[in-house]
């Protein structure tokens, strides 16, 4: 829903964007046998275990396949159909969402396979129709397709994303994205009240086969932000010291989730808890092979819009969090080192 988006501006972005992964994506292919052993050579030399660089390598070619086939695969669409003037706007809406799981698909499960991650998933059943608001925890970039490949890809669901504007720098997002009912939000917008409005708009008429997707914390988890969250939240006595508890998860941000609840109300929640993208959580830790061998465990919890009390929803909410947090942290105790952990030197 960024068609708010004047005709020079998304043209102009995607001129830089569309030209710079073409550039990007022609010298990886055209250089990869020497990417791939330079990357196998740093990892001889610095006694890496699995070979990160050389996986990380594979993971960026990976994309920039998948972003290359996607971006291909979505003009051809546009050309076969004319835009959807052809087979008509439901047509072209089924036929651009089906594009989208594929390219969820690809991008989740190729990775998986390149850093060897087990997947083990709780409660799936429960998100297998709508309507329903899926919140999803929020670690890293790895949990980006996350929902997609394990929910709404099996299940034929199509998910209306409230995601960050930034995004739209990649163009399959901008592109197929933007052709979905999607909201791309600008959080520095001034017009705060219009940014809501988009994210309400895509709670209405949800139905068994659609769902809205949100990331109640923002932004990625990081120590200093928890410590920022909970300096802003030291004026609200009942939800700071909710938050207090929380230490692998951000407190979450309520003016999205709410406007979501109240436009959609008899709507259920589901809450998507994962745990084991920590190792992405950084450039620097992907890089040295932080999501390797790793166990990614995620838990699926319904809560049923009878079970959604009308007042101080805020603080349910909080509560709610805080239990993902306590499964997060169990979760990450039981998790055996990434296959690339050095030992520790003796003395």
């Amino acid at each position: 829903m960024s068609q708010r988006e004047a005709f020079h501006q998304i043209w102009g972005r995607r001129l830089v964007s569309f030209t710079l992964y073409s550039l990007l994506g022609s010298f990886a292919f055209a250089l990869a046998p020497l990417l791939l052993i330079g990357a196998l050579a740093t990892d001889i030399v610095t006694a890496a275990k699995s070979w990160p660089r050389v996986r990380a390598t594979v993971f960026f070619l990976l994309y920039l396949g998948c972003e290359a086939w996607g971006l291909l695969a979505a003009g051809a669409l546009w050309l076969l159909t004319w835009g959807g003037l052809l087979v008509g706007a439901d047509r072209y809406l089924d036929l651009n969402a089906a594009l989208q799981r594929a390219w969820s698909s690809a991008l989740f499960w190729g990775s998986m396979r390149v850093f060897s991650i087990t997947v083990q998933v709780e409660g799936l059943e429960l998100a297998a129709n709508g309507p329903m608001l899926l919140l999803v925890r929020h670690s890293s970039t790895a949990d980006t397709v996350l929902a997609a490949a394990l929910v709404a890809n099996p299940n034929k669901i199509l998910l209306r994303y409230v995601l960050k504007q930034e995004l739209l720098w990649d163009p399959c997002l901008d592109v197929v994205g933007r052709r979905l009912p999607n909201a791309f939000i600008d959080r520095a917008a001034r017009k705060r009240g219009e940014e809501l409005a988009l994210i309400a708009e895509l709670a209405q008429g949800l139905d068994p086969s659609s769902a809205v997707l949100i990331y109640p914390e923002g932004t990625r988890f990081s120590q200093s932000k928890r410590a920022r969250a909970l300096e802003k939240l030291q004026d609200k006595p009942a939800l700071f010291e909710i938050a207090q508890q929380m230490q692998a998860v951000l407190p979450p941000k309520l003016a999205g989730p709410l406007s979501l609840l109240q436009a959609s109300p008899g709507t259920d929640v589901v809450i998507l808890e994962h745990q084991g993208f920590e190792g992405a959580a950084s450039f620097s830790e992907f890089w040295g092979g932080g999501l390797i061998g790793r166990t990614l465990r995620v838990r699926l919890r319904r809560i049923s819009a009878g079970d959604i009390p009308d007042q101080d929803r805020d603080i349910w909410l909080f509560r709610q969090w805080a239990e993902t947090d306590l499964w997060v942290r169990n979760q990450a105790a039981a998790q055996p080192p990434a296959l690339n952990t050095p030992k520790a030197s003796t003395p």
